[in-house]
């Protein structure tokens, strides 16, 4: 019954997407009809203008923001660490995490149309405001399991406070801020109702380009987009855990 439990839910949440990798392949334009084998929609994928716009956009934003949001929150969280506030300040940086995602876009969309023009900055900053305490999730138990003896011994024996953080501290906290990374990066990629509000005029995203695109019916080159998508992922995952497995050992 476990198993089976198991298998149930796997399949639900796969079956999905090998549906989605098939209708890629698929020479018909409607879904509901095969036509034969075919990789024409991958080739739309790299020659389509708009489409390489979006994905250039999207890359963009997401590594930026996600770097800048890792730095920050990690920071946060080393001076958190010390704070009596603490939980209190935590629990404030909970409360985007719970938030619907429409009210954060449009409370962000009339903060930046007081003081600015919509633009593809103002996407970026909407998506480190988002992001940061999804680090500060990651980062923050990373800390909680960090000896300060380690650091203050670096100091005793003549290492700078850089040279002590880089060297002593950053190695054993990595793991928190490479999830927080990855996990920044990925809700701005797959983000839509912040992107939405808080973008400008000829400023396009996947996700808002694939809601556009909605409107006159499902493009299946986007069927291509997702499935390089879910490969790409599914690289990543497979790398990541590899190199976990070859540092314990």
């Amino acid at each position: 019954m476990k198993k089976a439990y198991i298998g149930l839910i796997l399949a639900f949440l796969y079956i999905p997407i090998l549906v989605l990798i098939v209708l890629s392949f698929n020479n018909s334009k409607y879904y509901v009809s095969f036509g034969g084998w075919t990789l024409r929609w991958y080739k739309r994928v790299f020659t389509d203008e708009t489409i390489r716009t979006a994905i250039l956009s999207t890359a963009l934003i997401s590594m930026a923001s996600a770097l800048i949001s890792t730095i920050l929150g990690t920071l946060g969280a080393i001076g958190l660490r010390k704070l009596r506030i603490k939980r209190v300040a935590l629990a404030i940086s909970d409360i985007p995490l719970l938030n619907p995602d429409i009210v954060t876009g449009v409370s962000m969309m009339l903060l930046f149309v007081r003081f600015t023009e919509l633009n593809t900055m103002t996407v970026l900053l909407a998506h480190i405001t988002f992001e940061i305490p999804y680090v500060l999730l990651n980062v923050s138990p990373a800390l909680l399991a960090w000896d300060d003896d380690l650091y203050h011994a670096a100091l005793d024996l003549g290492a700078g406070s850089a040279y002590a953080f880089w060297r002593v501290v950053f190695p054993e906290i990595f793991p928190g801020i490479l999830s927080g990374f990855l996990m920044a990066m990925t809700m701005s990629i797959d983000d839509f109702s912040i992107t939405y509000f808080t973008r400008g005029a000829g400023v396009n995203t996947l996700s808002t380009m694939i809601y556009t695109e909605l409107k006159r019916g499902v493009n299946p080159a986007m069927y291509a987009l997702s499935t390089l998508l879910f490969l790409a992922v599914f690289v990543l995952l497979v790398l990541n855990n590899y190199r976990e497995d070859a540092a314990r050992r």
